[in-house]
């Protein structure tokens, strides 16, 4: 075998596996985990079933893989996004409204990263998580900026503000992945019972981003 057929080879291989779990992707989102068969995994990337196993041991483990990869794509996107700029409070902000426009423009990600993992033993229990450990490390690091600036209040842990800030997020994005394209969100009116009002996600990051950086605001003691 030429080294030109080689390298053909493992383009190839790497092609394929990545089809796999762009298909994977698709059906963990449409069906669910545990509705999802293998099948129809390979049948939506137009290989054989044997194939699956040849890059993943199991329907778990094809799961996680989908995770890894998404969220090394989140973590980029999010760590681009900020890049250049100077205020961590803008850098906070920032990063808040670009993590719940990849939920508006990718769902089909967002519920298998937000959704379907939960349905997962092996995820929940064993796997040490190490795409989400990147993504706490690049938010406690804009949160310990602005501590560091005398921004942002500093009696709190960055790590743990940075597990605040993500428990609002996610459930942020699971009540819109839940609701649809109908809204949960209601509003007050002059005349009868209040009507209900499309879920902008991304409007409510900058409620969100409010929220966070005055809570996170350094007050003078008085």
């Amino acid at each position: 075998m030429t080294a030109h057929s080689s390298e053909a080879g493992r383009a190839s291989s790497g092609d394929k596996r990545e089809r796999i779990l762009d298909a994977a992707e698709r059906v963990f989102a449409r069906a669910g985990f545990f509705a999802a068969r293998v099948s129809e995994i390979a049948r939506e990337a137009g290989v054989a079933d044997g194939t699956i196993y040849l890059y993943f041991k199991s329907k778990d483990d094809l799961l996680i893989s989908v995770f890894e990869s998404r969220m090394e794509r989140v973590n980029q996107t999010l760590a681009d996004a900020i890049a250049g700029l100077t205020s961590p409070r803008q850098k906070l902000t920032t990063f808040i409204r670009t993590y719940l426009e990849l939920v508006r423009e990718q769902p089909s990600v967002a519920e298998v990263l937000t959704v379907e993992l939960r349905q997962s033993s092996k995820f929940m229990k064993s796997f040490s998580n190490p795409r989400f450990a990147d993504f706490l490390r690049l938010l406690a690091g804009v949160v310990a900026e602005g501590q560091a600036a005398g921004e942002l209040d500093s009696t709190i842990p960055a790590p743990m503000a940075a597990r605040m800030i993500f428990g609002v997020l996610d459930e942020l994005a699971l009540a819109w992945l839940l609701a649809g394209d109908s809204s949960p969100e209601l509003i007050d009116t002059v005349d009868g019972p209040p009507k209900a009002k499309k879920f902008d996600i991304v409007r409510a990051a900058e409620w969100v981003g409010a929220f966070i950086t005055q809570g996170l605001e350094r007050r003078s003691n008085v």
